[in-house]
């Protein structure tokens, strides 16, 4: 008798799910030989520093597992940053976790804290992993637009989506795409919503050191009443220039730090050993991380600088490494091309990857508006800014 061969149908847990935007613009501009502005990565090395530290402790033998939350060191540098900066004191023993980047992070957290039949509400344009990480635990994403233009957070249209069954509202700052930063008022105006309700913030703070023009961050650290009811979530890879690593963390009140390592325990373990080390003494100086807004201001400003050249509409960047435009200024026969072929367009045509914003509305809207990424060597933009002004001027 033939053995039959058949492959089990599978049910999909994210039937509407496919490639990501990000993977298939950075394919197109591979094979375009594109200035690669889409994709949210530098071009440049980290710190020689932190390379070094890496190395050093691969060298003294920090290559098993370290504990489930963490090496210690790592944890309580952390912990000393987040008091320095935004006055609040999490016990690193408790209150602080080292993910595979921020990612998994909001992944963990939401699996741990979010239950069926709960609804999260996010804010749109928002990162793309939010809602696919809510249908995961069997939520509901209710999505809610930030204002038209300013992409500030709607706090009436926030009030009017809260249900009994909102479990918790995800929110970013500095935010992906638009570069908003979102202020203290906006913030005290959050926690006087929350204040009457159980509902949960995580709040998605991987550009923490990237605001603009005087900006501050204001982490939900920064305001004890929403700290309490938060879940916390950094990057590393965004802060240290070294997005592959794939190392962040999570600070929460310990009610909720047990529960998230419940589930950080069975879905990675634990995080890189030699990378917690090295990072762990990179910490001990804040110099790089408190330069880092400086730093990036001037490369937004270059980028800037060289979009007055064209017919792109720079809309405002307060912070993040993203910037946004608005292309409907170009001729009649591009600027009525919906954002996805537009940038397919750019890719091709002028040789410069960007995203289309619509990418990160669930309703996939077309508002004329694309992000483009100035985390690249100052060679690298004015190369882009070149090949935009050539053909876009």
């Amino acid at each position: 008798m033939t053995a039959i061969h058949r492959t089990p149908q599978p049910v999909s847990r994210l039937p509407q799910v496919g490639t990501t935007i990000f993977t298939t613009m950075s394919a197109l501009a591979l094979e375009c030989q594109a200035v690669n502005l889409g994709q949210g990565f530098p071009d440049f090395d980290g710190d020689p520093r932190l390379m070094q530290a890496v190395k050093d402790a691969m060298d003294a033998g920090h290559n098993q597992y370290p504990p489930m939350a963490g090496v210690p060191a790592l944890r309580q540098a952390i912990a000393d940053k987040l008091l320095a900066l935004y006055g609040r004191a999490y016990d690193p023993a408790h209150e602080i976790t080292v993910t595979a980047g921020a990612t998994q992070a909001i992944l963990t957290a939401i699996l741990a804290l979010v239950h069926p039949g709960d609804e999260v509400i996010v804010l749109d344009p928002c990162y793309d992993s939010y809602e696919p990480n809510i249908v995961l635990a069997g939520a509901t994403a209710v999505h809610v637009p930030l204002t038209a233009g300013s992409f500030r957070p709607d706090f009436d249209r926030i009030a009017a989506a809260i249900t009994p069954r909102t479990r918790a509202l995800i929110i970013n700052s500095p935010h992906n795409p638009t570069g908003t930063v979102w202020s203290a008022d906006e913030m005290q105006r959050l926690a006087d919503l929350l204040r009457p309700t159980d509902i949960l913030v995580l709040s998605d703070e991987v550009y923490e050191h990237m605001c603009f023009d005087g900006q501050v961050h204001q982490s939900v650290a920064r305001h004890p009443e929403l700290a309490a009811r938060a879940v916390l979530v950094s990057s590393f890879g965004k802060t240290c220039h070294v997005t592959g690593w794939k190392v962040g963390y999570t600070a929460a009140p310990r009610a909720l730090m047990d529960e998230f390592r419940k589930v950080h325990q069975f879905n990675v373990f634990t995080v890189n050993t030699p990378m917690q080390h090295g990072l762990a003494a990179y910490l001990a100086d804040p110099t790089p991380y408190l330069e880092l807004s400086a730093f990036y201001q001037a490369k937004r400003d270059l980028f800037r600088r060289g979009l007055a050249d064209t017919a792109l509409r720079p809309l405002p960047c307060e912070g993040t490494y993203f910037q946004v435009v608005d292309y409907s200024g170009l001729p009649d026969a591009i600027a009525a091309l919906p954002e996805a072929q537009f940038c397919q367009w750019l890719t091709r045509e002028a040789g410069v990857a960007a995203i289309p914003l619509s990418a990160f509305h669930a309703d996939g809207r077309n508002q004329q508006l694309a992000r483009l990424c100035f985390a690249k060597r100052d060679s690298t933009l004015h190369t882009a800014l070149e090949r935009l002004k050539r053909h876009l001027g």
